[in-house]
């Protein structure tokens, strides 16, 4: 029993010894991730972490000071007046989390992905963020909470004129949640966004956080898990830096969390179209539960490659009652689709394979991802149609260098597909995001979780900026196609193949820092070509143009982080 003891002991001292310094850097931090892995493409970060596996933990993962501190000049906790060290051997930290006002103004429509707890809004909407982080030991808490205020005021959404059309659409709206405006009033909401509360052995971290989740390499549109919804309470077991193995690197993250619903009403949900009402209520309970698992690889012997998979399996609460409905391992359930399996179909499923490859002696990094809207499909099926309710990304940036020292141009490019090209999936209503069981979709309080821009969305994104350090100047070019799924479902009687969503978006983006103040801003304009998919016909002209409309949308966010 003592030496039971003094082991018990040894251990607990063994564990407060450990890196004390858990704090992540969210991925909401004003231009900080894109600085990170600038570096990391111009070698002066470590090439092990894999940026696939957000919020990152820069203090372990690449020797920071801190999780914000990512090139150790922000902080000093020998000088700062509130920012502490603390306990006989410095075990404990206590520090302030940066201050940060994040302003959004669209003039006439809703734009916008990648915002975190920000709403579909037109006119003015502002995002509050600060908190404290604190640590003991192996032992840790964040609490940043955020604060919401949108103007929320009125605009055109989808047109009553287009009649029949409607009751297309609601086959795809009453298969999420995913509402046109957030009600009829101000937009006011307080949330504990970045927060989390967590136990930090060594590598790893085990915890309850409501922080944001990013999956996958890519930068501009994600797959599976992003920062377009507001974050949600979720426990999680995760590396905290690469861990090294006689193979390779590792790095993996398990959640299991809790996903809420909005009732905000759809647009013209009332409607009645031959004796049939368009809109069919989903459940008054929207409460779900999703799991998931990321796993990466770097294989030792190729240096800058990430290899990883990716699946999460959701569904409502009320529908659980059995073991392998909490645990991600077990979501396949791979059948033939013709044999029914009614489990299987109360989830929602989702799987990804994807890579990353950085070179920082060309200073170049390239990325793809491969996903499937449900993951119950059998080896040989996906080797004979791989194209099947698939959705995918490619991307790329490289990093040349100016005659001015640490001055580069960077160029990054970036395309995503999530609309289908076979017919039966289309027909089928296999649209990446909407589920004919899971009605409330893969979304959280009102948005979707994966990609922003919605179901069935193809986006192709193109940046050419000039960088230095943390500041950066540049042009971005943007072409988003709306829910081609529902283009192509609609449009198929019809035969009128004129009329597709489509926005293109070039626009100026700017970071810059002056000492421990930085600025992030943007400034896009939104030229919709045939809004909400309408057109107006006229008998004498088959070519004309569609209900075309402009929008400016313009973002400044500024944020101090405290020495």
């Amino acid at each position: 029993m003592k030496n039971l003891l003094k082991l018990n002991v040894f251990l607990l001292l063994a564990l407060t010894t450990f890196e004390n310094v858990a704090q992540t850097l969210p991925i909401s931090t004003l231009g900080m991730e894109e600085y990170l892995r600038r570096k990391q493409l111009l070698g002066e970060v470590d090439r092990f972490s894999s940026f696939t596996i957000r919020p990152l933990y820069p203090a372990q993962a690449f020797d920071t000071n801190t999780g914000i501190d990512i090139d150790n000049s922000f902080q000093d906790f020998d000088t700062s007046e509130i920012n502490m060290r603390f306990g006989d051997k410095n075990q404990g930290t206590f520090m302030l989390m940066p201050f940060t006002i994040m302003n959004q103004y669209n003039s006439d429509l809703t734009f916008g992905q990648n915002d975190g707890a920000m709403i579909p809004n037109k006119g003015m909407q502002s995002m509050i963020s600060m908190g404290v982080f604190a640590s003991y030991g192996i032992f840790s808490l964040q609490f940043q909470p955020e604060i919401v205020l949108a103007q929320n005021k009125d605009f055109i959404g989808f047109p009553i004129e287009h009649q029949s059309t409607i009751l297309y659409y609601y086959e795809y709206l009453n298969r999420i949640d995913m509402p046109e405006r957030f009600g009829t009033l101000p937009y006011r909401k307080f949330l504990p966004g970045q927060s989390s509360i967590r136990i930090n052995p060594g590598s790893f971290s085990i915890g309850l956080s409501t922080e944001n989740l990013w999956w996958g390499p890519a930068k501009r549109s994600s797959l599976i898990l992003s920062n377009n919804a507001p974050g949600f309470a979720h426990f999680t077991v995760n590396t905290r830096k690469p861990v090294k193995t006689a193979v390779g690197h590792f790095e993996g993250q398990v959640i299991a969390g809790h996903l809420s619903s909005t009732d905000y009403e759809l647009p013209h949900q009332d409607y009645i179209f031959q004796q049939n009402n368009v809109f069919i209520p989903k459940r008054e309970n929207g409460d779900r539960y999703l799991s998931g698992l990321i796993l990466t690889y770097q294989p030792k012997w190729v240096p800058g490659l990430s290899l990883g998979y990716a699946s999460t399996n959701h569904m409502y609460r009320s529908d659980m009652d059995e073991l392998k409905d909490y645990l991600p391992v077990f979501n396949g359930e791979k059948r033939l689709n013709s044999i029914d399996n009614s489990k299987r179909e109360q989830r929602q499923q989702f799987s990804s394979g994807f890579f990353r490859w950085v070179t920082p002696e060309g200073h170049f990094e390239f990325y793809g991802e491969y996903g499937t809207n449900g993951n119950s499909r059998r080896l040989k099926e996906f080797f004979v149609t791989p194209e099947r309710n698939r959705g995918f990304t490619f991307g790329f940036s490289n990093m040349f260098p100016l005659t001015k020292k640490d001055q580069y141009i960077q160029l990054s490019a970036e395309m995503t597909q999530t609309g289908q090209t076979i017919r039966e999936s289309i027909r089928d209503l296999d649209t990446w995001y909407i589920h004919d069981h899971v009605r409330h979709g893969y979304t959280h309080q009102g948005q979707v979780l994966g990609m922003g821009y919605g179901p069935a969305a193809n986006v192709n994104w193109l940046e050419v900026s000039w960088v230095k350090n943390y500041n950066r100047i540049g042009f971005q070019f943007e072409r988003i196609v709306y829910n081609n799924d529902f283009y192509y479902f609609r449009m198929e009687t019809s035969k009128d193949w004129r009329n597709k969503y489509i926005d293109l978006v070039p626009g100026l983006v700017a970071d810059w820092r002056f000492g421990n103040l930085l600025l992030s801003g943007s400034v896009q304009y939104v030229n919709t070509l045939n809004y909400k998919w309408y057109l107006e016909n006229d008998p004498d002209f088959y070519f004309v143009p569609g209900d075309d409309r402009k929008t400016v949308m313009g973002r400044i966010g500024i944020s101090y982080i405290l020495k």
